[in-house]
């Protein structure tokens, strides 16, 4: 019987912020800059022939809840919500809030703390070496993943380190 045989060494870091990410907005700037300006040098490159980009976000998710109060500021409910993009989970946030059944229902007053909320983005990268790597942004980490060469993470460091909110 055959052995397996290692063919790369597969590597993770993680950046834990001093101070999260003050909410979704913040994050999906930081986004939109490095689908923008390719800050990490990434080039792109032919899959199942098709052209795909440097760097695309492969996946996203956002969450938070309404919760609801009675008069006397006793939580007596809560709805979370989960959504695909920050568009719907804000159009899911206003519609709960907003809908006066849900609320007469649950017997309390509906609020949202987007403190609370969470969310989730993931950008698939395409290295100059020809790696594949992935960068998750969190509200209170980064997740560099699935690399191999120290230059890659070396030049994530280096441009994290220019963000003021990832530090």
């Amino acid at each position: 019987m055959g052995d397996f045989v290692a063919k790369s060494v597969v590597r993770s870091s993680e950046r834990v912020l001093a101070t999260p990410l003050a909410g979704k907005a913040v994050a999906n700037t930081i986004i939109g800059s490095i689908l923008a300006d390719n800050p990490w040098g990434c080039t792109p490159y032919l899959s199942g022939g098709e052209n795909v980009p440097a760097v695309t976000k492969s996946a996203e998710s956002y969450s938070g809840a309404v919760i609801y109060e009675n008069n006397d500021g006793k939580q007596i409910g809560r709805i979370s919500v989960r959504s695909p993009a920050p568009g719907a989970f804000d159009t899911a946030i206003a519609a709960i809030l907003g809908n006066n059944a849900i609320a007469t229902a649950m017997g309390g007053t509906p609020s949202h703390d987007s403190s609370d909320d969470t969310f989730s983005i993931t950008l698939k990268c395409h290295a100059a070496n020809g790696e594949l790597y992935n960068v998750n942004f969190r509200r209170d980490k980064v997740t560099l993943s699935s690399y191999e060469s120290d230059s890659i993470r070396n030049a994530i460091e280096a441009w994290a380190d220019t963000v003021s909110e990832l530090a």
